[in-house]
C-alpha cells in the first residue's frame, strides 16, 4: 500500500463518487423542473406551493457549490500542495464547509420528510421527535465544521469527537426514524389487491432508500472519524452525504408521476373498487384506505 492511499486516495474516491452523485442530482432537477414548469396536461396538479420549489432550489445550490468545493480540495490536495505532504496534517477550509454544507442539506431534507410523516400519521408527538433530532444535529454539525476550522491542525482534533459523534448520530437517528415510520405507516396500507399493492411496494421501497444510504454514510463518517483519525478516510464518507440527501428528495418528488400512472392503470382494468380521485389521489378499496384506517396516502407523496 502506497504512503499516500488513506489520505489523497480515499479522498479521491469520495471526490469521485461525490461528483457522480451530483450528476444525478443535476439530472434530477431538471426532470423536476420540466415537470413543474411545463405540467403535463394529464396531471396539471404538479404544481408544488413555492416552499418545496425553494427548497429544492436551496438544495439545488448548496449541492452546486458544494460539489465545486469539493473539486478545488482535490485540486488543493494533488496539485497546489504536490509534494508538500506536511499540508495533510493542516485542516483546509474547505472541510469545515462540508460539514456545514452536510448539515444544511440534511436538515432541510429532513424537514421535508418530516412534513410527509405529518401528512400520513397527523401526529405531532413523531414529527417533533424527528424534527428534535434533525435541529440537534444541524447545531452539531455547525458547531463541528465550525470548530475544525479554528482548531486548524488535524491532531487537535481529540476535543472535536464527542460533538462529531453526536452530529452524525442525531443525524442518523432522525433518518432511521423517518425511514421506520414511513415504512410502518405504509405496510399497514395494503388492501390485498395484487396491483394496488405494487404501488405500495413501491413507496415503501423509496422509503427504505430514503434513510438507508444516507444513514450508511454517515455511520461510515462516524467510525472512520473516531477510529482512523490520522487518515482522510472521513472526507471519502463526508463529501458524497448531502447529494445523497438531495438525491432522496428529487427522487420522492420525481416518482409521483409513476405512481399516479400505475394508479390510472389499476382503475382502468376496475379490477377492484379501488377511487382515485384527480385532486387528493385518495385511494380507497371497499373497505381500506390505502395508507392506514385514519390515513390516507397522497400520489404526490404527501407534499402538497
Amino acid at each position: 500500500m502506497g504512503d499516500f492511499d488513506k489520505t489523497v486516495g480515499v479522498l479521491l474516491l469520495g471526490l469521485f463518487f461525490n461528483t457522480f452523485l451530483y450528476g444525478l442530482v443535476l439530472y434530477q432537477f431538471i426532470v423536476y423542473k420540466n415537470t413543474t414548469l411545463f405540467q403535463d396536461l394529464t396531471f396539471p396538479e404538479f404544481n408544488d406551493p413555492l416552499w418545496i420549489k425553494a427548497l429544492v432550489g436551496t438544495l439545488f445550490f448548496v449541492d452546486t457549490l458544494h460539489s465545486a468545493v469539493a473539486v478545488y480540495s482535490g485540486w488543493e490536495t494533488c496539485v497546489t500542495n504536490y509534494a508538500n505532504p506536511a499540508s495533510l496534517a493542516i485542516v483546509s477550509w474547505t472541510i469545515p464547509f462540508t460539514a456545514v454544507a452536510t448539515s444544511v442539506a440534511a436538515i432541510l431534507s429532513q424537514g421535508f420528510l418530516a412534513h410527509r410523516v405529518h401528512k400520513l400519521t397527523q401526529d405531532m408527538r413523531l414529527v417533533a421527535v424527528i424534527v428534535s433530532f434533525s435541529v440537534v444535529a444541524f447545531v452539531f454539525g455547525v458547531y463541528s465544521g465550525i470548530r475544525s476550522g479554528i482548531l486548524h491542525e488535524v491532531k487537535n482534533f481529540a476535543p472535536l469527537k464527542p460533538f462529531v459523534i453526536s452530529w452524525l448520530g442525531f443525524q442518523t437517528a432522525a433518518d432511521l426514524s423517518i425511514t421506520l415510520v414511513l415504512t410502518y405507516m405504509l405496510a399497514r396500507s395494503k388492501t390485498g389487491f395484487r396491483k394496488t399493492d405494487s404501488i405500495i411496494n413501491r413507496m415503501i421501497r423509496g422509503a427504505v432508500q430514503t434513510g438507508l444510504f444516507a444513514s450508511i454514510f454517515a455511520l461510515g463518517d462516524l467510525f472512520s472519524f473516531v477510529l482512523h483519525q490520522d487518515t482522510l478516510l472521513y472526507a471519502m464518507f463526508a463529501y458524497p452525504i448531502g447529494r445523497i440527501y438531495t438525491n432522496t428528495l428529487l427522487d420522492t418528488l420525481n416518482s409521483r408521476k409513476k405512481l399516479m400512472e400505475k394508479a390510472d392503470e389499476i382503475d382502468d382494468d376496475d379490477d377492484s373498487d379501488l377511487q382515485v380521485e384527480s385532486k387528493g389521489y385518495k385511494m380507497k378499496s371497499a373497505s381500506q384506505t390505502f395508507a392506514a384506517p385514519e390515513t390516507t396516502v397522497d400520489a404526490k407523496q404527501s407534499v402538497a
